[in-house]
């Protein structure tokens, strides 16, 4: 349909049939699935699951509920539903509720049909512009969402508050035509959700006594999350049986999709001030630290592990190296594992503590999560330590160990330049014996931030022993350190 179209006339010419907003976004959608066009791009882990159901949802018309912990996407969702609109809506220009030419509903809208005719003047609206998005909180009243009595433009008009011409509306009529979407819906006040019941079936609103026959065209979707219903409030029944379709969404059921979203989300990760090479162990680390936090017996698991920890935790770690290179000069580095505890900051702020967490504090906590990373990446690449094993018995870590026990210390600097990383690690000779057996498709520029993995692992099991130094770490065998305490 052409925007050049400037009155009721024209577009009546044009052959403009109208419709609901649902029947739009249905026939958008029963489009894209013909011609094989993915309609929610950009949302990775949710092919088979989530989108499904969301289509079909969209298929019969429903109003939506998207139930999920946060960081799951739900907003984001509900925004891509923008694209299912057609690009432009014509609407009765000066209509605050975003009249149809052809079957208006406001007082002004029929007043400016019936005074202009075919002469009315038309105005398009792009679909970026049919989005309204309103956080469910304690203080939204039902002036915000529905509207109020406007005494300063009934003084002004010089007219009665029995008149329809009185009333300022609210968010919802001016989101009329439009993706009209509540985030945390069970915040809302119980009062306020109430006020919702006849605007999603019959079309009904009240405003301090006037109820208006007003058939509002909207595609509602809310936002909830399934511990709100406890913690702070509930979706009230008669509403929740008012949502046509429920769909529950999921955290990443796997690394991989996991650095998917990572990847795309992550923030300066092409405007460095020196060129920084990640390793794909670093990238698998960043990750399994937000499935650890949500088996962790410190970590209040209901309240979820948002998408946004690996996020930001992935962008401090490139601003850790990125750091390092500021400092010395440096034109190209290497994310090393000690620039994994440059995440700390970003994980502490994105999980909630059960009372044994708060008890050992959230750094600890962190610092916990970082090690059961690298345990459980540790065993996916080389042999699982025994705790007990026979006196003759062999382990492929015995000459790393041995390595360590005939060496005083190994000692690995936080700001050391490349050449004196590379330098250091190349020392432990055993190390590379053991990688060229078990993981030989290690790529050349990966080889030291897997080198020093296998040391933070050993630790981690308790084989060797690490200890803070005033700017970096020391290693040694768990037997020296012990003597050593002694």
């Amino acid at each position: 349909m052409t925007t050049t179209i400037k009155t009721l006339q024209e577009l009546k010419a044009s052959g403009y049939v109208s419709k609901s907003i649902k029947t739009e976004l249905r026939e958008n959608l029963i489009n894209n699935i013909q011609h094989n066009i993915p309609s929610f791009t950009g949302i990775h882990g949710y092919e088979n699951t989530v989108i499904p159901q969301l289509e079909r949802a969209i298929l019969s018309q429903h109003n939506i509920n998207l139930l999920g912990l946060r960081g799951q996407a739900k907003t984001r969702l509900a925004r891509l539903m923008i694209q299912l609109l057609d690009e432009y809506m014509p609407i009765i220009e000066g209509s605050e509720i975003n009249d149809d030419p052809l079957n208006p509903i406001s007082a002004f809208g029929k007043s400016q049909i019936a005074l202009l005719g075919d002469q009315t003047p038309i105005k398009w609206v792009h679909r970026n512009d049919r989005f309204y998005e309103k956080l469910a909180t304690p203080d939204v009243t039902i002036s915000d969402l529905i509207g109020d009595i406007d005494p300063i433009k009934a003084a002004n008009l010089k007219l009665s508050y029995a008149d329809e011409r009185v009333i300022h509306f609210g968010m919802i009529p001016r989101a009329n035509r439009c993706i009209f979407v509540i985030n945390e819906l069970p915040d809302l006040q119980a009062r306020i959700q109430v006020a919702l019941f006849n605007i999603l079936e019959e079309g009904d609103i009240q405003i301090r006594g006037f109820q208006l026959r007003m058939p509002l065209d909207l595609q509602f979707v809310f936002t909830a999350n399934p511990e709100d219903y406890t913690n702070r409030g509930s979706i009230v029944t008669p509403l929740k049986d008012r949502i046509g379709s429920q769909i529950l969404t999921h955290y990443p059921k796997n690394i991989e999709i996991s650095k998917t979203i990572t990847a795309q989300e992550a923030k300066l990760q092409h405007e460095r001030v020196c060129e920084i090479h990640v390793p794909q162990m670093a990238k698998d680390l960043v990750e399994q630290i937000s499935f650890e936090a949500r088996k962790s017996e410190y970590v209040d698991n209901k309240s979820g592990i948002s998408a946004r920890m690996s996020i930001t935790a992935y962008e401090n770690l490139l601003s850790t190296a990125e750091h390092r290179c500021i400092s010395s000069g440096a034109k190209k580095t290497t994310i090393r594992f000690v620039d994994v505890l440059g995440m700390v900051p970003a994980i502490t702020g994105k999980i909630e503590l059960v009372y044994e967490g708060e008890q050992e504090g959230a750094g600890f906590v962190a610092e916990t999560l970082i090690g059961a990373a690298a345990k459980t990446l540790f065993t996916t690449y080389f042999p699982v330590l025994k705790k007990l094993k026979h006196e003759q018995e062999k382990e492929a870590y015995d000459a790393i160990l041995l390595w360590f026990f005939e060496e005083s210390s190994f000692e690995l600097m936080d700001d050391g330049t490349e050449q004196e990383y590379a330098d250091a690690l190349n020392q432990i000779t055993p190390l590379d014996a053991l990688i060229q057996k078990y993981v030989p498709e290690t790529a050349t520029e990966d080889v030291l931030f897997m080198k020093e993995f296998v040391l933070w692992a050993l630790v981690e099991y308790k084989k060797l022993n690490k200890q803070r130094i005033t700017k970096g770490f020391s290693f040694r065998d768990s037997l020296g350190a012990y003597l050593s305490n002694l």
